[in-house]
C-alpha cells in the first residue's frame, strides 16, 4: 500500500512538472474558455468542441494535447448552465435539468445566487469525479463491463419512473408528453433490424429525428416564442425586467452548498456512476441527479420554482459524468460516450492505445490526464466567473433581437451536426410543439425524457432477446434486479409522498426498499458489495426498532423553508 501511494506520488510529481509549463497552462485556459463559450451556445455541443480542438492537438506532445482537450471537455460541461439560468435555453443536453429551478430562481430575482449555485455545484462535482478518477479508475472501470443488455434495459425501465416526479401535479399530461418522446424515437429505420418505421414512405424520416433538433426545438425556440409572444416584453431586455445581475453570488451559494452538501455527494455519485455506463452520458445522468433529489427534499413542491437542490444537483452530477467515462476509456480502453471516444481518437492518434494495462504502461501520461482535470476544474471557477460579466451584457439587447440571434445560433449549431436541411424542419415543428405544450399545460421535461431513454430502451431490448428469448435474465441477474427493485420503489415513491406522516404503511417503505434493494447486492457476490448490503440491511432494521420503540407512531413532516440569500 505505501509503495503504491509513492509510487503516485511520484507519478502526479512528474505530470504535474510536465504540464506546469507557461504554454501548457495557457493552452488549458485557452481551451477551456473555449469550452464555457461552446457550451453556452444552444446545439454546439460538447463533442463538437473537442472535435474542433482535436486537429489543433497533432502537433503537440501527448500530455499537452489531452490535457487541452480535457479543459475544452471541462470548460463545456459548465458552459451550459450560463445560457440554461439567464434564458431558460440549456446550452447543452446535460444542463436540461438546471434550467427547471435556474431560470425560474433568475425571473424571481436571484440570478446571482443561481449562478453561483452552478458554477460551484460544478466545481465540487468535478472535483469529486477526478477524486474518483485518480483513486478508483481500475476498480470502477471493471462495473462497465459486467452490464448486459438486460441490465441497460432495467436502468432504463428505473429511469422512466421518473416521469411520474417530472410531471408534478400534472400527472396525466406527464405521462401523455413521455410517450409522446418514446413514440417520437420509433420513427425511422429501427437500429436493430434495419426496417423502416413510421417514415409514411418518405426517405427523410428514415434516419428519424436528431436528438439535438428535438431538445433545441422544445426547449429554445418554444422559449423565445413564449418570450416574444407579448409585444410590451419583446421590445424590453432581460435586464430591464430586473432579472439579471452581472455579480455571482459566491458567499451565499457556497453558504447554500455547505447546508446542501449530502446533494452535491449523493448526485456527484449518481454522474460517475451514470458516466461508467457506456452510451448513458450527461443527458441522463443530470435528470436521475434532479429526480432523487427532489424525492429526498422535504420540500418537493418547491420543485420547478427556483429550489437550489434542483440547480445543485444536475450541475454536481453532469460534471462528474466525464469523469466516469474517463474511468472506462483509461482502465479498459472502453469510450464511456461520444466525447471520451474523441479521446480515445485522440490519444491513438498518439500511438497511445488505452488497455486494462494503459496505467501501469504509461503512468505520467494517466496521471496528466488526472492533473489536467484537476487543474481545468480550478480554471472553471476564475473563467467562469470573468467570462459570464461579457456573457451578461447579451442580456442587454432587446428581447425581440435576442431572440432573431440566439434562434439562427440554434439553427447553424443543429445544421453543423449532420449538414441535413430536415433538422432545421425539425427544430421548427418541435419548437412548435413545444410552444403548444406550454400553452396548454404540458411538462417538456417528460418528452425529453422519453426522447432521450426510448433508443437504448429499444435496443437493447432486442439485442437481449437475440442473445436468449428467455425473460428469466432480466429478473435473475444483479444488476438487471438491482433496477428492477428499486423502479418498483421510484414508482410508488409519489404515492409514499402524498400519504407520509398519514398512513401507517409508509412507515415500512423505507426498511422495505433497504431489504429489497440488498439482495442484488449480496448476488454480485466479492466482498465490498456484500458488506455494503449487510450495512443497508443494519439500517433498515435499525429503522425498524426505532418505529417500534415510538410505538409507531407517525412521522411529522415539516417543511423546510428556503434559504435564498442574495449577495
Amino acid at each position: 500500500m505505501i509503495e503504491y501511494l509513492l509510487d503516485a506520488f511520484l507519478n502526479f510529481s512528474l505530470a504535474f512538472e510536465g504540464l506546469w509549463t507557461w504554454e501548457t497552462m495557457s493552452l488549458m485556459a485557452l481551451g477551456v474558455a473555449a469550452g464555457l463559450i461552446a457550451g453556452a451556445i444552444p446545439g454546439f455541443t460538447i463533442a463538437m468542441a473537442v472535435v474542433l480542438t482535436l486537429p489543433f492537438t497533432f502537433s503537440m506532445p501527448p500530455e499537452q494535447g489531452v490535457a487541452t482537450m480535457v479543459s475544452v471537455m471541462v470548460g463545456g460541461l459548465s458552459g451550459g448552465l450560463m445560457a440554461g439560468i439567464l434564458t431558460g435555453i440549456p446550452g447543452t443536453p446535460s444542463s436540461v435539468a438546471t434550467t427547471f429551478d435556474g431560470f425560474p430562481m433568475a425571473r424571481a430575482g436571484r440570478p446571482g445566487l443561481a449562478l453561483g449555485l452552478g458554477v460551484w455545484s460544478s466545481f465540487f462535482g468535478g472535483i469529486f469525479s477526478a477524486i474518483c478518477l485518480m483513486t478508483l479508475a481500475p476498480q470502477l472501470a471493471r462495473v462497465g463491463l459486467e452490464f448486459q443488455p438486460w441490465d441497460f434495459f432495467m436502468l432504463v425501465i428505473f429511469a422512466l419512473t421518473i416521469t411520474a416526479s417530472l410531471a408534478g401535479k400534472n400527472l396525466i399530461k406527464g405521462l401523455i408528453a413521455g410517450a409522446l418522446g418514446l413514440l417520437i424515437r420509433t420513427i425511422g429505420e429501427d437500429e436493430a433490424v434495419g426496417m423502416p418505421r413510421f417514415n409514411f414512405g418518405t426517405e427523410v424520416l428514415l434516419a428519424g429525428f436528431d436528438f439535438i433538433a428535438v431538445l433545441i426545438g422544445l426547449f429554445a425556440f418554444s422559449q423565445l416564442l413564449s418570450d416574444v409572444r407579448d409585444p410590451a416584453l419583446a421590445r424590453k431586455s432581460l435586464s430591464q425586467q430586473g432579472t439579471v445581475k452581472v455579480r455571482i453570488d459566491h458567499i451565499g451559494a457556497l453558504r447554500e452548498i455547505a447546508h446542501r452538501w449530502v446533494v452535491v455527494i449523493r448526485s456527484a455519485t449518481i454522474g460517475v456512476f451514470t458516466g461508467i455506463l457506456p452510451g448513458a452520458g450527461g443527458s441522463v445522468a443530470n435528470i436521475l441527479a434532479y429526480d432523487q433529489a427532489k424525492k429526498a427534499s422535504r420540500t418537493p413542491d418547491e420543485f420547478g420554482n427556483g429550489a437550489s437542490e434542483g440547480i445543485i444537483a444536475p450541475e454536481s452530477s453532469n460534471n462528474a459524468v466525464e469523469g466516469g467515462a474517463l474511468i472506462t476509456l483509461i482502465g479498459l480502453g472502453i469510450p464511456g460516450d461520444v466525447t471520451a471516444a474523441v479521446m480515445l481518437g485522440a490519444l491513438l492518434i498518439h500511438d497511445v492505445v488505452p488497455s486494462p494495462s494503459f496505467i501501469s504502461d504509461e503512468p505520467v501520461l494517466v496521471y496528466s490526464i488526472f492533473t489536467a482535470f484537476f487543474i481545468a476544474t480550478f480554471m472553471m471557477i476564475f473563467l467562469q466567473s470573468f467570462m459570464l460579466k461579457f456573457f451578461v451584457q447579451i442580456t442587454k439587447i432587446r428581447m425581440y433581437m435576442l431572440a432573431s440571434v440566439i434562434l439562427g445560433f440554434c439553427g447553424i449549431g443543429v445544421f453543423a451536426l449532420n449538414n441535413v436541411t430536415f433538422d432545421l424542419w425539425s427544430l421548427l415543428w418541435f419548437g412548435i410543439l413545444g410552444f403548444l405544450m406550454r400553452q396548454f399545460g404540458f411538462p417538456l421535461a417528460p418528452m425529453i425524457l422519453g426522447v432521450v431513454l426510448g433508443n437504448i430502451a429499444e435496443l437493447n431490448l432486442a439485442r437481449a432477446l437475440a442473445i436468449t428469448p428467455e425473460l428469466t435474465p432480466f429478473f435473475s441477474r444483479p444488476w438487471a434486479l438491482f433496477f428492477l427493485i428499486i423502479a418498483i420503489f421510484s414508482a410508488a415513491f409519489p404515492l409514499f409522498q402524498a400519504h407520509r406522516g398519514k398512513k401507517i404503511w409508509t412507515l415500512l417503505y423505507m426498511p422495505f426498499a433497504c431489504f429489497a434493494v440488498s439482495t442484488p447486492l449480496v448476488m454480485m457476490g466479492g466482498v465490498t458489495r456484500p458488506m455494503i448490503a449487510c450495512t443497508i440491511v443494519g439500517y433498515g432494521i435499525w429503522t425498524l426498532f426505532k418505529r417500534w420503540q415510538s410505538d409507531w407512531e407517525l412521522e411529522r413532516v415539516e417543511a423546510k423553508k428556503p434559504r435564498y440569500t442574495e449577495g
